[in-house]
């Protein structure tokens, strides 16, 4: 099983009502792809690469699982629109 079918047949095992998971190669590696279904919001794909190191783990389900969540939890935060961190424009 090459890389990539090892990841796509994780993503496989995941469905949630908002996102939909995939994987794809980019320049020889692995990259997770999260997107949400509902493209009508305008919101970007969020790539973010698997690592050989975690291709390889002995666990790999659950070092994967560990690493989707931690995307989706980063992706989510990508999503603001506005937070306190954010400086204030003035015009």
């Amino acid at each position: 099983m090459t890389p990539l079918q090892k990841v796509l047949a994780e993503t496989a095992r995941y469905e949630h009502p908002l996102f939909r998971f995939s994987a794809r190669e980019r320049e020889g590696a692995v990259e997770l792809v999260i997107e949400l279904k509902d493209g009508s919001l305008g919101m970007h794909t969020y790539f973010a690469p698997v690592h050989e190191r975690e291709l390889e783990h002995p666990q790999f389900p659950w070092e994967f699982q560990r690493y989707l969540y931690a995307c989706m939890h980063d992706y989510l935060v990508e999503m603001f629109a506005r937070t306190p961190q954010m400086r204030e424009t003035t015009r």
